[in-house]
Parts: C-alpha cells; structure tokens; sequence
C-alpha cells in the first residue's frame, strides 16, 4: 500500500495547509475532550520543527454550511495554543479575506487555524472552486484527518489533488494498522463485532468472514442473529428488516449466555439466562458469564485481533461488564489488536488497557470502510493504491 508520508515532502519555508480532525465535544465555550486534537500534535510539532508554518483546517460539528456562532473553533485555538505554547490565531472565515490575511502572516514555525471548513456550502459536496481557495492559501498539503477520510470532501480529497500532499503521522499509522488487519494478518485471527445495528456493519462483517477464523458477535448484532436462528429474544433490540441478511451470516460465533432484564427501570429484573431460554418479556443487554468465558477463550489464542463495537449496554452498569471483560481478554492477548468504535476504545481507557493495544483507531466510520475494501477518496487523493 503505497501513498506519500510527511518524509516525501520538502518542508522548509513553505506553508502547509494541514487538514485535522478538531471535530471535539465544547462545553460552555470549553473544549471537553482533547483526544483529537491531542493526537494530530505530533504532526503539527514534526511539520514545525523542518521549517515550516501550519494553516489548519477543521470542521466541527453540522452547521449546515454557514456560519454559526456555537460551531466556531475559538474554543479549539485557544486549547490548542496552550498545548502548543505559542499564539495560535484564528481566521474569521475559511477561504475570505480573514484567511488570506492570516495565511500570508505566517512565518515558519507558527501556526494558524482556519474557522470550521463547514461554514462554507461548498464543502460537503467538493465544489472545486473552494478546493482551489484552499489550495490557494498554501504551498502543501497534509491530511492528518483519517476519520474524515471517507468522505469526498473539499478539504480532503479535493484540495489533496491540487498541492504536493502526504499523510500526517496520525493518518499514517491508522493505513498502517488497518492496512496490516486487511492484507497481512497473523493467524490465529479473531474479530469482534458488537453495537446496536448489523446494518452499520454488513459490509465489514462479510469481508472478515472470508479472512478471520473466528467472527466473534455482541450488542444488538447478536440479537438480530440470535433471532434469524429463530430464537425467542422478547423485547431485545432487533433488526427485523435484516434477518435475511442475518441468515446469510450465520457463520458467525453465536452467544451461549445473556444477561435479560425486563426493563432498565427494573434492578431486580436482570438475571443471567441462555440464549434458548429467553421469555417474551425479556430483553437482552449484555453477554453472560458463558459467553465472556467462550469468547475470552478465542482471544486468548489469536496473533492478531480486531474489535469494533460494545458487547452490550455499555452505558449502562451492570451491562457493561461483557465489553470490559473483552476489553481485558484483547489487552492481555499478546496479539496485534486494532480497536475502534467509541464504546470499545472507552472500556480500553478506562479500563487502564490503552498502552497493550496495537493500535487504537480514531476513523470511526471511516476505518469500517476501510476493512470493509472500500476506496477511501480522502486517502485516494493521497496516492494509495490498493
């Protein structure tokens, strides 16, 4: 898998335009959660360090392609100049006379941040006109935005094909990772599938059935499985409108036991149960003791690993002890593992287990794309070949 990496670009004295995901959680003007923003800082302090000045660029949130003042980046420059220690102004527009005046300014080993990219109509479609405004600001381009990258955007895969572009370090290393699950994979190798909706991940599921030799199923997954089987689940989140295609999946490993409730209003309610002995009334919101032994078991003996999705109502205590039971099985594997999915990379931080895993994603939607075979156009623009 070839595309161009920051070491293929001459940096010194020009102005890179550096797409990031800055797409963080503000609360009362203050950013939540810098996870993102402190994941793009090695590429930002790398692209600084040879000489030259960084223009960021970052949506936040769906302001519906205008201004809107709750989805300014103010909050994230300010965040951002204290990580970095140094000023880090922000433009009053994306491409107007604000950016432009703000892009001319800079000096190597400084760096700006442009106002979210979609504030602009043009964004979301890759109009080619704001692809050239964009381009227009710098002399390169980096995208270091991976869970944008399925998406052909301007600021991603349009601008990409106008300046001499590369991967960032965060970019890099999620093609790396999940380049390595798709083509090369280890064997013994297990994947693990969980969260609400099999139609989320159809696509991805099929493709590791042919390559995986143990699919591993939870959430509401396994629910619609279970009940394509023609097992009784009672009030379980299912997908009725996919039980053909859950037939169609029935290789995967199935559930020995659950743990049901009648309602979450209801403590007393919550038992342990097999999958054949479910009642009507009840429903089912975590894997049971059963299931976390059997499926410890197949991780325990794989080389390589892949876990996208919560094995139940991680949100909710106690239905979140099958996800952390997992979470420690991966962690303590000794395979090469990739996580994603936001409730499954949350059980392995907080469960202390993020130093022991390969590799965590941060694509969300993007990384399924990606295992599932697509052509990612943000990642396209950068020169990988399949």
């Amino acid at each position: 898998m070839g595309f161009q990496r920051l070491s293929d670009l001459s940096l010194t004295g020009k102005r890179v335009l550096l797409r990031v995901d800055f797409n963080v959680p503000i609360e009362d003007g203050v950013v939540g959660d810098d996870t993102r923003i402190t994941a793009a800082l090695p590429t930002i302090r790398y692209l600084l360090s040879h000489g030259a000045s960084v223009l960021l660029v970052s949506h936040l949130g769906r302001p519906k392609g205008a201004p809107d003042p709750q989805y300014s980046l103010r909050p994230v420059a300010a965040h951002l100049a204290e990580l970095l220690g140094q000023p880090v102004p922000l433009a009053d527009d994306v491409v107007g006379p604000s950016a432009q005046a703000v892009a001319q300014a800079l000096k190597p080993g400084e760096v700006a941040l442009l106002e979210n990219v979609r504030f602009e109509p043009g964004e979301e479609r890759n109009d080619p006109e704001l692809a050239k405004r964009l381009a227009s600001l710098a002399d390169v381009f980096v995208n270091d935005a991976f869970g944008a990258a399925h998406r052909a955007h301007a600021s991603t895969a349009g601008v990409a094909r106008l300046l001499p572009s590369a991967a960032g370090f965060l970019m890099e290393r999620e093609l790396d990772a999940l380049g390595r699950v798709l083509t090369h994979p280890e064997p013994p190798f297990v994947v693990i599938f969980g969260g609400a909706k099999i139609s989320d991940k159809i696509g991805v599921i099929r493709q590791f059935l042919m390559r995986a030799d143990t699919v591993l199923v939870g959430g509401g997954i396994a629910n619609t499985l279970l009940k394509a089987k023609g097992l009784e689940v009672g009030r379980s989140l299912v997908e009725n409108d996919r039980l053909d295609t859950a037939q169609e999946l029935l290789r995967t490993a199935e559930a020995e036991s659950v743990v049901v409730a009648r309602s979450l209003d209801e403590p007393g309610s919550i038992r342990t149960l097999t999958v054949t002995e479910l009642g009507p009334d009840d429903a089912i919101f975590d894997i049971g003791p059963e299931t976390i032994a059997a499926y410890s078991n197949a991780i325990h003996g794989a080389r390589t690993i892949v876990w996208n999705g919560p094995m139940g109502l991680f949100e909710r205590p106690p239905f979140d002890a099958g996800t952390r039971a997992i979470a420690a099985a991966v962690a303590e594997s000794g395979a090469f593992s990739v996580v994603g999915g936001g409730d499954s990379v949350a059980a392995i931080h907080e469960s202390g287990f993020a130093e022991k895993i390969g590799h965590i994603s941060t694509g969300g939607g993007a990384s399924l794309e990606f295992l599932e075979g697509r052509i990612l156009p943000g990642v396209a623009a950068l020169g990988t070949e399949d």
